[in-house]
């Protein structure tokens, strides 16, 4: 097949004339340096245009080419009918071809843009309203536009890590691209478009009043206001992982990251098999529920549930403290650790078999310790800030802040004759945290840092203090119960009591909170209510 049959067939086009303009100038002079051996003219803007000459490259100014200088601080450059009439004409259509002959339009076939780090700026502590608007990109994202929309004709690079492979293709067709390719670049220009006008309504919805332009202090800090919801919910996150299957085979899967490199879905997989659906999910719930505790603690969970959670003096204590709670249900489980994971506690946990660990790091000797075990997973986590939770329902998504909320001893409100020793308050606060994490309806059976049952998702509160007793492979006697909710009725409470709780925490609010305090003072129980609860559905 000669080369024209071959590129009618791909629908390739030829680069004659190339503008770039970016913000990321990594990789940016060597693609260049490809161009211009092609035989390409560049042409370019500011900051972008200095760095190409000072590499030695020829260039055209972008006012050369449009005949109207920069202006406005850099505000309009390449917002002109020679920028935007040279990539959306179409090349071929008689009228359009006409247009640009009496306009003097010359061709562009190639945009090269990266956009202001709008977000980037936002994200900055104590960031003036001035710069931050000033941050806003309106000539990049016009031209990307442009281009994309005339993807036929015109090449648009918005991604630096294209620059090798479009490299690699422009040499080899003697610098000609594939529709496939000009497509391809174009999908991923209106997703970061998309994306791009996504941050900046979702940040300037943040700032309820806009500081006027003569305000006494116009370099104050922005005041973001972080306490409302989003009157509309923008999410954008691109495909970090495509997964084997869902939580069931039948269903497709991915993971999408926010690109932060924190929590579970910016993890570092240090060893084992691909990590699945199910894998991250029981992951995320034991990393969260580690993050609870400042001392060494060990999470070992089962279906998002805790099967085993513990503080103890290492992770070791924590981690046996942990298994001993339910080493059946712990068969196959997940783990999740706050602290870095040592020889010691790898050396016990490999004697399980797990199907993956989070932490924040893995010592040398953990590391060939847990080599031996090829398809356990390790995952090195960062910890990321509370995030909203959503949640599908038919039509739509539910939003909720994510549940933080924290007791103290000074908040609790002891309502029997009893009140707590101070093991037993240690012990409840130990428990309320843990039953934060636990499916409702959720009791905790915990006794010096270390949980004895758990009951979890039971239709009955009753049933979930039953339940959580028969799993105790411990004694229970002189145990504490935390419930997620309140009892609404003394048989639940009285249940614990008869499985050997000597304490319990609970939000109280219910009707005959009165006949619950009774029952506890009948049968000598300490008790505090917490005043908030933790639904978890």
């Amino acid at each position: 097949m000669s080369q024209d049959l071959k590129n009618n067939a791909t629908g390739a086009k030829t680069v004659r004339r190339a503008l770039l303009s970016v913000t990321d100038k990594s990789g940016l002079v060597d693609f260049a340096r490809v161009l211009a051996r092609l035989g390409v003219e560049l042409v370019s803007t500011g900051g972008t245009a200095r760095a190409l000459r000072e590499a030695g490259l020829a260039v055209k100014d972008i006012s050369d080419l449009t005949g109207f200088p920069e202006m406005l601080d850099g505000r309009v450059k390449t917002l002109h009918p020679r920028v935007h009439g040279g990539l959306l004409y179409i090349r071929g259509n008689a009228e359009h071809e006409a247009a640009v002959a009496a306009h003097d339009i010359a061709p562009i076939d190639m945009v090269v843009v990266n956009l202001y780090a709008f977000q980037k700026t936002a994200a900055q502590p104590g960031v003036a309203f001035g710069h931050l608007i000033e941050n806003i990109d309106i000539g990049g994202p016009s031209m990307v536009r442009s281009a994309a929309k005339n993807f036929e004709d015109v090449a648009i690079v918005t991604r630096v890590a294209d620059y090798p492979a479009l490299t690699a293709e422009l040499e080899a067709g003697g610098g000609m691209l594939a529709r496939a390719t000009r497509w391809r670049l174009a999908q991923q220009a209106f997703a970061l478009t998309a994306a791009y006008d996504a941050a900046i309504a979702n940040a300037l919805e943040l700032v309820p009043d806009a500081p006027a332009p003569d305000a006494p202090a116009p370099d104050a800090p922005v005041a973001f206001d972080r306490s409302a919801l989003p009157p509309a919910l923008r999410i954008d996150m691109p495909q970090a992982q495509s997964l084997r299957y869902g939580e069931n085979p039948h269903q497709r899967a991915a993971l999408y990251a926010d690109g932060s490199g924190l929590g579970i879905a910016g993890a570092q997989q240090l060893q084992g098999k691909e990590l699945s659906f199910n894998n991250l999910v029981d992951l995320d719930a034991c990393w969260d529920l580690a993050q609870e505790f400042d001392e060494p603690a060990c999470i070992i969970v089962k279906h998002t549930n805790p099967c085993g959670a513990a503080t103890g003096a290492s992770i070791l204590d924590a981690y046996n403290k942990a298994l001993a709670c339910d080493p059946v249900s712990a068969f196959g489980g997940v783990i999740g650790i706050n602290r870095e994971v040592d020889d010691d506690a790898a050396e016990q946990i490999a004697r399980l078999f797990v199907e993956a660990i989070a932490a924040p790091a893995f010592s040398a000797g953990a590391r060939a310790r847990f080599a031996a075990k090829k398809n356990l997973r390790l995952v090195a986590v960062k910890p990321a800030p509370a995030r909203p939770v959503i949640k599908n329902v038919s039509g739509g998504l539910l939003l909720q802040d994510a549940d933080t909320g924290r007791i103290t001893p000074s908040e609790l409100n002891v309502v029997t004759h009893r009140q707590p020793t101070p093991d037993e308050m240690r012990s409840l606060l130990f428990a309320w945290r843990v039953a934060k994490h636990v499916k409702s309806n959720a009791i905790v059976y915990a006794r010096d840092g270390q949980t004895l049952g758990v009951g979890a998702g039971q239709m009955s509160r009753v049933d979930a203090a039953r339940f959580g007793a028969m799993k105790a492979a411990l004694p229970l006697d002189r145990c504490v119960a935390a419930s997620d909710a309140f009892f609404p009725f003394p048989d639940g409470l009285e249940t614990v009591a008869a499985a050997g709780a000597t304490a319990v925490i609970q939000p109280g609010g219910s009707v005959r909170d009165e006949e619950v305090i009774a029952a506890a003072n009948t049968l000598g129980l300490a008790m505090v209510f917490t005043g908030i609860r933790h639904f978890r559905h």
